[in-house]
């Protein structure tokens, strides 16, 4: 049986570009509303919304910064009445800034963990009280291969990826008796924006540690966020899927 999500709603934050606009596109594809949240590019939250209606199902742009509390609440609060409910969260969010410890910022160490970790924090505590009410509902959070192995350079963006594993297999436990499912995807390196600044010369070392020897694709993570989201999962929760090309082997 195809999986279908028709009546489902789903709320994907950092939807405008990348691994969240796959994941709006390919939900909506599979039936569901989607609600697109966006921080900065209303216009590129706009062309997935668009695509998403001419696909037949409701989509809203909603702007927030999910980093900051209020707005996350009102984030979700805002996709439950315009579009219904809210029965999938994909916690997709993140910012990078990149340094060796000796010289990293403190402003940059917090704004990356506020960003990465405390935004999932926001937004799960906000929407687990109308999903546990519901008795249903699914979470999936967007951690990197990069907070289970580390990477040189990356330590404020590693610790905030490592806290959304452990974070997502705690409240899973919480959770699991309300039916609410929790589990995690560890995409590796994935052809977005920050691949595109690459040098060729940091490519090709990249790509030698990747077993199936591509960059992934925003909807190869994508597909595992769908399954993840449908019926088919329904015996599945605190769990980490790796979509890294067989890096994490």
């Amino acid at each position: 049986m195809p999986m279908d999500l028709t009546g489902k709603t789903a709320l994907i934050t950092g939807a405008s570009r990348g691994i969240g606009r796959a994941c709006a596109l390919k939900l909506a594809e599979l039936g569901a509303d989607v609600a697109v949240n966006y921080s900065n590019n209303r216009d590129k939250a706009e062309e997935v919304v668009l695509k998403i209606q001419e696909m037949g199902r409701q989509a809203v742009a909603l702007k927030a910064d999910v980093s900051k509390r209020e707005e996350a609440e009102t984030l979700i609060n805002e996709t439950i009445k315009i579009l219904g409910g809210l029965d999938i969260l994909i916690n997709n969010a993140g910012v990078v800034r990149d340094s060796l410890l000796i010289r990293m910022k403190e402003e940059d160490w917090f704004q990356v963990l506020s960003a990465n970790l405390s935004s999932v924090f926001f937004t799960t505590k906000s929407a687990c009280k109308y999903m546990m009410k519901k008795r249903q509902g699914r979470i999936i959070n967007i951690s990197s291969v990069v907070g289970v192995a580390g990477n040189a350079g990356q330590a404020n963006y590693a610790a905030s990826k490592a806290g959304v594993i452990g974070f997502s297999k705690s409240i899973a436990k919480e959770f699991a008796p309300r039916n609410i499912l929790v589990n995690v995807i560890a995409p590796g390196f994935i052809e977005t924006d920050m691949t595109d600044a690459l040098t060729e010369q940091q490519k090709d070392g990249i790509l030698s540690t990747i077993p199936l020897k591509r960059y992934g694709r925003p909807e190869d993570v994508a597909n595992v966020a769908a399954f993840l989201a449908s019926e088919e999962s329904q015996y599945l929760t605190g769990q980490v899927v790796f979509v890294d090309g067989g890096m994490n082997m």
